[in-house]
């Protein structure tokens, strides 16, 4: 079972169709492996064990060829043509450091904190639905390998196993942060805060980008060739995040932080901004952070990349960093990644489709080995850019591209000598 059994609680009315006949279900029979199945088990048995993967693409290598084609086109999926995808990694490129050397980094720490919660590292994990598609115990593995690691797990309101679960895999001081869909019925939505609450949850992230659908095309490729139908508007050819989406409110506005301030008086972080102007607006409705965000490309191609939005924010509204928690997530692949995001003025980093596909192909061991291949990677680009802890992480250590000359030449960087 892939659903929490919570699933039909979040439900509308009218998708109810009555109560099932167990008389009227079929026999099991015995299925025959497809080619594709066979492939995809030697593939697993081929695969190294987690401990010799060095790099975080690694595990997306392996992903693609054990998983199941459904889970691999859920993780994978991006809107359209895939543009807004590759962008938000590719934009990393443009940022290059600017080490200061002849420092001593022999004593050094990533540790911080995350909405005045401690963590060991500068990164979250990412609220990241459906985990059973790639491993029995879903979610739960990464709440216990945020847990042996010290860092935030922020879950998910379509995870695949139940809140009680998630909260009661916790090791004794660990914190998790709720993501919230608003549901169309907000007496559902008031219910689903009250309990997160009563369970322990120390904020509320608050999805806003999923404000209509997307054809992720690999999820709906995937499903219509698996259900043979032709009609995309087939119900039985809907991709995954079709299928769990149903009940979603489209028509979020502003007021609805207020509706969530009135029901719960925990932190509100806003994800899914992208641009300055919203997070202005973020800040002048009261909530405590904002993740800039674009669903990891999976809702309007086209979108800008979180690192650029960010690079801007710092260019030409520095002073927004000290009003806000600002975070980001999106192609984000590399420990490096992290520190230029950090560097630039962001709060934490969040990570999402890495931790899909290491707990598709190793479990609660292929998380752990996520996270400890970022706190190399992390420490590693800190101590060799004459950084020792996440206060000295400065804009002026990262930027475009290119020399820091004419019209390339940070406006927050004119009065650093060149």
């Amino acid at each position: 079972m892939i659903h929490p059994p919570t699933t039909l609680d979040t439900l509308p009315f009218e998708m109810f169709m009555g109560a099932v006949d167990p008389a009227t279900l079929p026999e099991p029979k015995d299925q025959i492996p497809t080619e594709d199945e066979l492939q995809r088990a030697a593939a697993r048995k081929s695969m190294p064990e987690a401990h010799a993967f060095h790099l975080l693409q690694d595990f997306e290598f392996w992903a693609e060829r054990v998983l199941t084609n459904t889970a691999w086109a859920y993780y994978r999926s991006a809107a359209d043509e895939e543009h807004t995808y590759h962008e938000n990694r590719e934009a990393f490129r443009r940022y290059y450091f600017r080490p200061r050397l002849l420092r001593d980094t022999s004593n050094g720490t990533t540790t911080t904190t995350f909405l005045e919660i401690p963590t060991t590292l500068p990164i979250f994990i990412s609220p990241a639905a459906m985990a059973k598609l790639g491993h029995p115990l879903g979610e739960i593995n990464l709440t216990r390998a945020a847990g042996n690691a010290g860092i935030i797990q922020v879950i998910s309101s379509n995870a695949s196993c139940s809140l009680e679960e998630m909260f009661d895999a916790r090791q004794v001081h660990q914190q998790l942060v709720f993501q919230l869909y608003l549901n169309k019925d907000r007496s559902a939505s008031r219910s689903l805060l009250e309990k997160v609450e009563r369970l322990g949850a120390k904020a509320i992230m608050f999805t806003v980008d999923v404000c209509w659908e997307s054809k992720r095309t690999k999820d709906v490729q995937t499903k219509l060739s698996s259900s043979g139908s032709r009609n995309a508007n087939n119900v039985q050819a809907q991709g995954v995040a079709q299928a769990i989406g149903g009940y979603q409110d489209r028509n979020l506005t502003w007021k609805d932080i207020d509706f969530i301030r009135s029901v719960t008086k925990i932190p509100i972080i806003v994800k899914g901004i992208q641009s300055l102007e919203d997070v202005e607006l973020c800040v002048a409705h009261g909530a405590q952070g904002v993740v800039l965000s674009n669903h990891g490309g999976r809702q309007a191609d086209y979108a800008p990349a979180p690192i650029d939005i960010l690079y801007e924010i710092r260019t030409y509204r520095p002073d927004l960093f000290s009003k806000i928690h600002i975070m980001i997530d999106g192609g984000v692949r590399s420990g490096a990644d992290v520190v230029k995001a950090l560097a630039l003025g962001a709060k934490a980093v969040g990570i999402g489709r890495p931790f899909l596909y290491a707990n598709g192909t190793h479990g609660e061991e292929g998380c752990n080995r996520v996270i400890e291949i970022l706190r190399e990677e992390i420490t590693n680009t800190m101590r060799n850019i004459g950084v020792t802890n996440i206060k000295e992480l400065t804009p002026e250590l990262v930027g475009p591209a290119g020399p820091w000359v004419g019209v390339n030449r940070p406006l927050y960087a004119q009065d650093v000598a060149g």
